[in-house]
C-alpha cells in the first residue's frame, strides 16, 4: 500500500498559515503531525510515496497523482468560534473506501486523545466539496485533528501531536488490513 500525505497549507505559513490559535498555526501542527506519521507508517511497512505540503492545491493533487498513490491524506487543524471541539474526518462523498479510511482513523484518534467526535463527514462538489477530495485519485480523506482556537484542543495540538501521529498510522493500518 502506497500512501501520499499532505500537511495542510503553506509550507512555514507563508503566505497562508491556515488557522491560528492559542500561539499555534495550523501549517506548522499540520507538518509536525504528518512528519511523524511518515515515520511511523514506514516503520509498520507501509510506503510513504510523498509528503507535500503547498499552498498550491493543483500542485498537491497533481504530484499525489502522479505518485500513483493507494492512500491520500491531508492533515488540517479546525477552527470555528472558539467553542467547538473535536475531531471530524472528511473523504469525498461516493467513496465507500473513502469512509472506511475516515473511520479508521477518526476512531483511533478519538480513542487515543479523547477528543469529541465529530464524525466521518462526505464531501460533495458544489456543496461542501474540498478540492484535494474530489480531484485525487486515490482513497482520500482530510483529516481535522481538532479545534485549534478551542483552548481544550489547542493544548492537545501542542502537546500531543505525537499521539495524533500515532492514531492517523493506525487508522491506515486497520484501513489496510479491512481492505488490502
Amino acid at each position: 500500500m502506497r500512501v501520499f500525505l499532505n500537511p495542510g497549507h503553506a509550507l512555514d505559513g507563508n503566505p497562508d498559515p491556515g488557522a491560528c490559535g492559542f500561539g499555534l498555526r495550523e501549517c506548522d501542527v499540520a507538518k509536525s503531525v504528518a512528519e511523524l506519521v511518515e515515520q511511523y507508517l514506514t516503520a509498520a511497512g507501509v510506503e510513504v510515496v510523498g509528503n507535500l505540503q503547498s499552498d498550491s492545491l493543483e500542485e498537491v493533487v497533481d504530484v499525489s497523482n502522479e505518485s500513483e498513490a493507494d492512500l491520500f491524506i491531508s492533515i488540517h487543524c479546525n477552527a470555528c468560534n472558539g467553542n467547538a471541539r473535536g475531531t471530524e474526518v472528511w473523504y469525498y462523498h461516493r467513496s465507500a473506501y473513502g469512509e472506511m479510511l475516515a473511520d479508521c482513523i477518526r476512531h483511533q484518534i478519538v480513542d487515543a486523545l479523547g477528543t469529541a467526535d465529530r464524525g466521518s463527514k462526505g464531501a460533495k462538489p458544489g456543496v461542501n466539496g474540498l478540492y484535494v477530495l474530489n480531484n485525487t485519485g486515490a482513497t482520500a480523506v482530510l483529516v481535522e485533528l481538532a479545534f485549534i482556537d478551542n483552548e481544550q484542543d489547542a493544548q492537545l495540538l501542542r502537546e500531543k501531536q505525537d499521539d495524533f501521529a500515532r492514531a492517523i498510522a493506525r487508522g491506515v493500518t486497520d484501513y489496510e488490513r479491512e481492505v488490502f
